[in-house]
Parts: structure tokens; sequence; C-alpha cells
């Protein structure tokens, strides 16, 4: 074997050629983002995974009493018989469609809004946005239970001031009445809202080359034109994001109602949303294994609207 072949085979050899450098490369670069990666999986393992394997676990057991109630209490293994009363339970559907009722009337208007605030933000001077942009967002920096808690005080019959300002000119509204209570949180959820979803939209404006609105001026569009035809087919992928997060939330809309409750409990009742019956099944009946099948069943409906949103929206945009 001559010198130069010797150098060659070395060259080649298993773990010390250039090919087996960029593989430990590589591989040390796949080690480094799941370090990196790690606290997240683990927080998402031990936040939801591990909550939602329990509470399966949970939903097929149920409690019973003994004895005429005197001889303790013993847990059984019942199948799926949660689940089969879930299905049979009228009150939790009947809460689910109210709840989606009013989401397709306040998602839409909330987006809307939010589209609207973005456009508008996108004609003015870059500095000029900055600053309404900040101020626009302010709602949603406030902790949604004292949002809550000062839309309640401006909803008092007797302390606010929006029933004084309405009955100075003539105009008498009840926010707690069981017609109005739903205006009432539509509005506290389309002001907390609308900030959050106009910045994923106004980010989204962003990215449209300018070069198109120079080219339509010239075309001779106006600003309205412009936005029906140019801005908002490009934002289309920020408005599923956004209508899909808003639909998630409102499945599971639970702080609002509760606090209204403290007010007006004649019209938010225990079953006014599908989260308000499984938290009151849960701490106010003890009936946790109940609870536990309602929270899965609300679990996969959450899910599949939420496919179903995103196919049906996206269809054709490949």
């Amino acid at each position: 074997m001559t010198s130069t072949e010797a150098s060659e085979r070395a060259f080649v050899s298993p773990g010390r050629g250039p090919a087996a450098h960029r593989t430990r490369r590589r591989t040390l670069r796949a080690a480094k983002g799941a370090a990196f990666s790690a606290p997240f999986f683990l927080g998402f393992l031990f936040v939801f995974i591990v909550p939602v394997v329990y509470a399966v676990h949970e939903s097929f057991y149920r409690q019973q009493s003994s004895g005429l109630g005197i001889g303790g209490q013993t847990t059984s293994f019942v199948g799926f018989d949660n689940f089969s009363r879930a299905l049979e339970d009228s009150a939790f559907w009947t809460s689910m469609g109210r709840v989606l009722l009013f989401a397709l009337v306040q998602i839409p208007v909330m987006l809307g809004l939010a589209l609207t605030m973005a456009l508008m933000l996108d004609v003015v001077r870059r500095s000029t946005a900055q600053r309404f942009r900040f101020a626009f967002l302010i709602p949603y920096m406030i902790p949604g239970v004292v949002a809550a808690l000062i839309w309640m005080y401006i909803y008092s019959p007797r302390l606010g001031p929006l029933s004084g300002m309405l009955d100075a000119i003539g105009i008498h509204v009840d926010f707690y009445a069981s017609s109005m209570i739903w205006l009432s949180m539509g509005n506290l959820l389309t002001w907390v809202g609308a900030g959050f979803n106009m910045l994923i939209i106004y980010g989204a404006l962003q990215s449209v080359p300018r070069e198109m609105f120079d080219a339509a001026h010239v075309d001779g569009a106006g600003e309205l034109r412009i936005a029906w035809s140019i801005k908002i087919p490009y934002v289309r992928g920020a408005l599923v994001l956004t209508g899909m997060l808003s639909i998630i939330h409102m499945l599971q809309i639970f702080n609002e109602p509760l606090l209204f409750r403290q007010v007006a409990p004649h019209a938010v009742t225990k079953d006014f949303t599908p989260i308000m019956m499984i938290y009151y099944q849960a701490f106010d009946s003890n009936d946790y294994h109940y609870a536990a099948a309602l929270s899965i069943i609300l679990a996969l409906i959450v899910g599949a609207v939420s496919a179903v949103f995103y196919n049906v929206t996206n269809k054709g945009q490949k």
C-alpha cells in the first residue's frame, strides 16, 4: 500500500473524516436544541398532559355512599357511565349551545373592530401608529378579573356612571337583567380582546409589500379599495388564527360569568356556561368524577370546533 492510498483511507475512516465531523456537529446542535426545549416539554407534560390523563382516569369512577349515607363513601369503577350521563345532560348541552350562539355574534364583532383598528393604524405614520398601538393594547394588559370588576362598577345601577348618564337622557337600562347580561359581558370581552387581536393583524399587515400599494395608487385605487382588495386578503391567515383563538377562549369562558354571578345570580345560573357547570359540579356538588367526564367532553368539542373552523377557513389556501 502506497503512502497516498494510506492517507486517503485515513481520510475516509469512520470517526475521522469530514463526514463524521459534520455528523458530530449535527448531533451536538440537536442536543443543544433539545436542552433548550426541554423546559417547555417538561412544563407541557406536567401542566397539560398529566392533568388530562388524570381527568380521563377519574372519569371512569364514581363515588357512592353506603349505609344510607352513614356508612362512608366508596369509589367504584363505572366505565363510561359518566360519559353516558353527560351525553344525556340537557343542562350541559344547553349551556354549550348558549355559548356557541354568543360566540357567533361576539367574535365577528370583536375581530371586525380589531381589523378596522389595524387598517387605520396601517395608513398613519409609524410614530403615530406606535402610540395608538400601545393605547389600544392597554385593556389587554389589565388582568381579566380586574377588567371584569371595572366594568361591573361601570354597569352598577347605583354607583356606576353609565346608568346615571343614560337615566339623564330618559333611557333606563338594567345591565344585569337576564336580557342584557350577554350584551354586558360581550362589551367587556370585546374591550379586552380587540387590542390583542389588532396587534396580530397589524403585524401581518406589515409584511404586505409596500410596492403593491404604490401600484394601486397609480391605478387610481383609494384606501378603501386597497384595504378590501389587497390588505384584507393578505391578513387572512392572521384572521383565521385570531378567530380560532377566540373560539377556544369563548368555549372556556369562566372568569367573567363567575364574577357577574355575584351581582346577578338570577341571570347567571350555575349552568350558565359549560365551564361554570363543571366548576359547580366539582366544588359545589362534590361530584369530581362527573366533572372530569364533562371536562373531557368539552376538550373534545373545543378541539373539534377549532379543527372544523381551521379547515373551512383555509379551504383552497394551499
